[in-house]
């Protein structure tokens, strides 16, 4: 039963549709949003932080701040990315949701499937029915 548990833990992932119902601020009523998934964006190279790190860095000397190892988390938070589909608003809002490790957008829905399994003890065989 132990390995049947483990097999279930490993398949499970997040899946969320495509488009939600949802409160939208600007129109002030429920809309239809649509959902992706929120991406960072390209560092820029004109930040005051990277100007400075550059400066640093440049000429003799090597490395000259700490670069981080010791990552301790295995996953990043999800961050769903709203934006309402009403052709006069197109208002946009994030909603972090928990952490996974895998996520799927408006992937195929879970079906019950009925998994029939052969169990044979000591000359008897016998047929179970697993609802998954």
């Amino acid at each position: 039963m132990l390995q049947r548990r483990e097999a279930l833990t490993i398949v499970s992932l997040v899946n969320v549709p495509k488009t939600r119902r949802t409160y939208c601020k600007k129109c002030k009523k429920h809309q239809t949003h649509k959902v992706t998934q929120y991406k960072k964006g390209k560092d820029s190279l004109y930040a005051q932080g990277k100007r400075r790190y550059d400066r640093k860095q440049s000429g003799y000397g090597g490395q000259t701040k700490p670069i981080f190892r010791k990552k301790a988390k295995t996953t990043k938070k999800i961050v769903l990315r709203l934006e309402c589909v009403e052709p006069n608003c197109r208002q946009k809002r994030m909603v972090p949701i928990k952490r996974c490790k895998h996520f799927e957008l408006g992937g195929d829905k879970k079906r019950k499937v009925n998994i029939l399994v052969l169990l044979s003890f000591e000359s008897q065989q016998t047929w179970l029915l697993l609802k998954a």
